[in-house]
């Protein structure tokens, strides 16, 4: 049965088309997925069919079961909204209520759309989230968001969308930024509800996890659907140079540094130095306590010049913990981290200070990261002389360019540029000082996997070209395989297993690195 029937749907702010020409169907028990970059229209199209884009909104057709979505009043809009459609949105954190216990955000709709009394409210908020996987749910149902893990923050959201069993669930990035092994939860939960009927609309830019849920994909573009079909079809044989590109930018199964996009690389440098077998990093037994809490236990590696040294396992492991011992933001509790083979995290900051520009970082939130009262050319004037100045120069322009921004940008404020722009000018900033180390923490888990697969190549253009080390932390197993030469997988802050990443990958040895792997969704 059709259950949802979209023709020729344009979306409009202002004057301004922003979705035009959009078609699709859903069927019960079927998931259809809306792919694409940022800006390509993907959520405004499913807010269309909530009432809620705040836009103007025509369509040949626009139907939900028996209802003309076109003409619908506000008061039947919102009837439809949680009893039949429910939505689950990609920022837990912020979705939910952060002053009130995840189970009484559960229990609005039940209070609102139900006769069910207080204690069959309580009730059944706790079965919902069980339900969607969350444990202990009586315990969890009276704690507030941020006591939560993202995996679970989601899940009670997921529990929230549900909770008056609605026909249609849109999941608008549901597992965006999400560990390996949360996000494959999650994927069991909304494939199990596909499975007993539900009508899904998935909304991703991970081609991976769409094409394991959809069935049908609509590949959107600038507002339009550029590409339209069995998702099967569409991810082996797409049709369309644009959905071409987003396949060919995926990293999983592609061999270090091989390209993941058509730009050309960039030109090394004459006095580039060659990866060696020198060590410009070391740790050894690190470890950090929070209380009674050990979050960093026993680590160590060692990190060769020209190399890229992967670090992954789920939240929680310790991956930001030693991140953070090893540019001495933390001072660990025990064992010792040498930078360029000199003593680095027992030293005082003042001792420290004038090496400081040897070791640099890139954070996954680049816009938070900014001074929001510069402009970029500010910041990296301020990268390139130390601090001692903020004016203008041809090494701000020639450092832009080394990392694909226009000059033009200088003047910009970083929240005026897209996600890549601003993850650009975080690089550009983190290699100003001209650097031996770059600490990268999450540097893509939040972009597009167009724009991803342009920081990827960026950072292994420069790599190459600037000799750089990295310590390339992250959850996504295929970005890391792509980007790095040797592996640590770890958990509960201790290293479960260490070596060469190919080696890792097709042999491992501990279980929860099997774990891991066998989780990670793939492409086809």
């Amino acid at each position: 049965m059709t259950l949802v029937s979209v023709r020729d749907l344009a979306v409009s702010f202002g004057g301004t088309t922003v979705v035009s020409g959009v078609d699709f169907d859903i069927e019960a028990g079927q998931c259809v997925a809306l792919v694409g970059e940022s800006g390509s229209g993907k959520s405004v199209t499913a807010r269309a069919l909530l009432g809620l884009t705040g836009g103007s909104v025509n369509a040949a057709e626009l139907r939900f079961h028996d209802t003309d979505l076109r003409s619908a009043s506000p008061s039947r809009l919102r009837r439809l909204r949680g009893r039949e459609i429910g939505f689950v949105s990609q920022g837990a954190l912020v979705a939910l209520d952060p002053l009130r216990p995840v189970g009484r955000e559960i229990e609005d709709s039940l209070r609102i759309h139900t006769r069910l009394g207080a204690a069959q409210r309580r009730a059944r908020a706790i079965e919902l989230l069980a339900e969607a996987g969350v444990p202990q749910a009586a315990e969890r149902a009276a704690q507030r968001p941020d006591e939560l893990s993202g995996g679970l923050r989601q899940r009670a959201l997921i529990a929230s969308a549900i909770a008056l069993r609605p026909r249609l669930l849109i999941a608008d990035e549901p597992t965006t930024a999400l560990d390996t092994t949360v996000q494959a939860g999650i994927l069991d939960l909304l494939e199990s509800l596909r499975d007993a009927g539900t009508a899904i609309l998935l909304i991703s830019h991970d081609l991976a996890v769409v094409s394991r849920l959809a069935s049908h994909l609509v590949v959107m573009s600038e507002g339009r659907v550029v590409e339209s079909g069995p998702a099967e079809r569409v991810l082996a044989e797409p049709r369309h140079p644009y959905t071409r590109r987003l396949i060919a930018a995926v990293p999983t199964d592609r061999p270090r540094f091989e390209r993941l996009t058509d730009r050309p690389a960039a030109a090394p440098a004459a006095d580039r130095p060659q990866a060696s077998r020198d060590v410009v990093l070391s740790a050894t037994g690190l470890r950090r306590e929070f209380g009674s809490r050990v979050a960093v236990d026993g680590v160590g590696f060692a990190l060769g010049r020209g190399k890229t040294l992967g670090i992954v396992g789920e939240s929680g492991s310790g991956k930001t913990t030693v991140a953070r011992l090893v540019l001495a933001l933390e001072r660990p509790d025990a064992g010792e981290v040498r930078l360029l083979g000199r003593p680095w995290s027992t030293l005082t900051e003042p001792q420290r200070r004038e090496r400081r520009p040897g070791i640099g970082a890139i954070y996954q939130d680049a816009l938070s990261s900014f001074d929001p009262r510069l402009t970029v050319g500010q910041i990296l004037a301020d990268a390139l002389s130390g601090g001692r100045s903020r004016r203008a120069s041809p090494e701000v322009v020639a450092l832009m360019e080394s990392v694909g921004l226009q000059a033009s940008l200088a003047s910009r404020r970083p929240r005026l540029l897209s996600g890549g722009q601003q993850q650009r000018v975080a690089i550009a900033r983190a290699i100003a000082p001209r650097p031996h180390i770059l600490v990268c923490d999450e540097p893509v888990s939040s972009l597009d996997v167009s724009v991803q697969a342009q920081v990827l190549d960026l950072l292994d253009d420069l790599q190459r070209s600037l000799g750089l080390s990295y310590l390339f932390i992250t959850h996504d197993l295929g970005v890391v395989r792509h980007m790095s030469d040797d592996l640590l997988v770890m958990r509960h802050g201790r290293v479960l297993e260490a070596g060469p990443t190919e080696s890792v990958f097709s042999r491992p040895r501990h279980d929860y690195t099997r774990a891991l792997i066998d989780s990670a969704p793939r492409l086809g």
